[in-house]
């Protein structure tokens, strides 16, 4: 889901941290290094990394592509590859009938048939085409403040991981906690009292 849609569902973040050197070239860098790579024919179950916010299926970080006026633009994509529960048990039944008429036995080990369970796995990964999930981000890099087109929990927590290892920076998610005591201006008193309260009942 983007910012051009009907409805969006964003979390802001307050990125912390300063970029040295040439600010455009240093985030450019990262999101090459940590672009996207297509898992078609991997047997890999998922693979994240940065897109384009204009082409999506087709990374490319060259020009003034992911600068919109003062603002950084581009996108977090997830692939994966999801395995039917009965497609996997076909082939797994499948398999262990053949492996059992090779070696003419009646059952299979523990063992063997976690081996198989394994072999069947990374055979219908290398098969199976990604489904990929795109999410698109606004990064205001003068304000120090990031918005996130999407409240799932697991695309929340890969944006995290990968902007730290692409640029060096944090973020910190802007709840009614981390605003008041990032955005308010409190003292140290103040700090102490937010740190102290807990949630409530209504």
């Amino acid at each position: 889901m983007g910012f051009f849609s009907s409805s969006v569902s964003v979390v802001r973040y307050r990125v912390e941290g300063k970029i040295t050197g040439n600010l455009t070239e240093a985030v450019r860098e990262g999101l090459k290094r940590h672009a996207i790579r297509e898992i078609e024919d991997d047997p890999a179950e998922s693979c994240s990394g940065w897109t384009s916010f204009g082409s999506p299926f087709q990374p490319d970080f060259e020009g003034d592509s992911f600068l919109l006026g003062n603002h950084f633009v581009f996108s977090l994509r997830i692939d994966r590859k999801p395995i039917p529960a009965s497609l996997f048990q076909k082939e797994f039944t499948l398999s262990s009938r053949r492996r059992l008429r090779e070696t003419r036995r009646s059952f299979l080990s523990r063992d063997e048939k976690q081996a198989l369970k394994e072999k069947v796995t990374a055979s219908l990964l290398a098969r199976i085409p990604p489904v990929p999930h795109v999410y698109d981000l606004v990064w205001n890099y003068e304000q120090a403040g990031l918005f996130f087109f999407s409240v799932q929990k697991t695309a929340n927590e890969e944006l995290e991981r990968l902007f730290r290892r692409s640029f060096s920076l944090s973020l910190i998610r802007i709840i009614p906690y981390t605003a008041a005591e990032l955005q308010c201006g409190l003292g140290a008193k103040e700090k102490d009292l937010l740190a102290a309260l807990t949630p409530s009942r209504i």
